[in-house]
């Protein structure tokens, strides 16, 4: 079985600023793997450990930050057998719909009987990449998987708990499934895993080879920009007795209205 667990690169949280225009910076920002698609690398090494002979590929597309050898190695240490890049300036900042289009034609370069997606990315959060990629392979599709149940050489067998019941489904494949983030939880590499992923191969593609024709834009993103933090009142009424509590309900009274 030919697996593709795909991931992104985001900017570490800790190293996000705020300038005095509300700007978000992130160029001081390391890369590293969307939190979310470690879960969905962590369910591409169970099911390769449940199909005897699978291969397990990652898929990343973005722009320079993929080149960093630091995050290269952090994901071929987490169990993927290859890595796989696809690497254009234009694609520093896409958004979902485009990141499926170039996806979806990097998978088919790839071949695969199983795409993993992670449900979400640190970042935006859309929840959309998943769905789109399985429906532009014209493939069966599901996402908020939160268990593998079991897998065969035609069929993947999951569960998606949903807010008052747990749906068990078969899924025929070819097939996208995008994970949540109870599925599991993502192993720590070992310095015997770090160490062998310096040895494992890793490709690039290009446009050229993709064949991409122009990725359109639908949207433009004007800025982005932090939420202005209210100024707080910082009103404290000590006390419990009827005088204290009237007090509080008044200031609750003003801050309402």
């Amino acid at each position: 079985m030919k697996i593709i667990t795909c991931y992104k690169l985001v900017p570490e949280e800790q190293d996000i600023s705020i300038n005095g225009d509300g700007s978000v910076e992130t160029s001081k920002a390391a890369p590293k793997i969307n939190p979310f698609d470690l879960n969905a690398v962590e369910a591409g090494v169970q099911i390769k450990s449940m199909v005897e002979g699978s291969q397990l590929t990652a898929l990343s597309v973005g722009g320079k930050a993929l080149d960093n050898p630091k995050a290269r190695k952090d994901i071929l240490s987490r169990g993927p057998d290859d890595l796989t890049l696809v690497i254009d300036e234009q694609f520093e900042a896409m958004l979902p719909h485009q990141t499926a289009r170039v996806l979806a034609s990097a998978a088919r370069k790839c071949e695969f009987d199983l795409i993993l997606c992670g449900d979400g990315s640190g970042d935006l959060f859309a929840q959309q990449v998943g769905m789109q990629l399985g429906e532009l392979l014209n493939v069966s599709t599901i996402n908020a998987v939160s268990k593998i149940v079991s897998v065969t050489e035609n069929t993947l067998t999951v569960e998606r708990a949903l807010d008052d019941e747990v749906e068990v489904l078969e899924i025929t494949l070819p097939a996208v499934v995008s994970v949540s983030a109870d599925i599991n939880e993502p192993q720590i590499p070992s310095m015997k895993t770090i160490l062998a992923a310096a040895k494992k191969p890793v490709a690039t593609l290009d446009t050229e080879a993709l064949e991409l024709a122009a990725l359109p834009k639908l949207v433009d993103a004007i800025s982005v920009v932090a939420p202005k933090q209210a100024e707080r009142a910082q009103v404290i009424v000590e006390g419990d007795d009827e005088a204290q509590i009237a007090a509080f309900a008044d200031h609750l009274r003003k801050a309402l209205n």
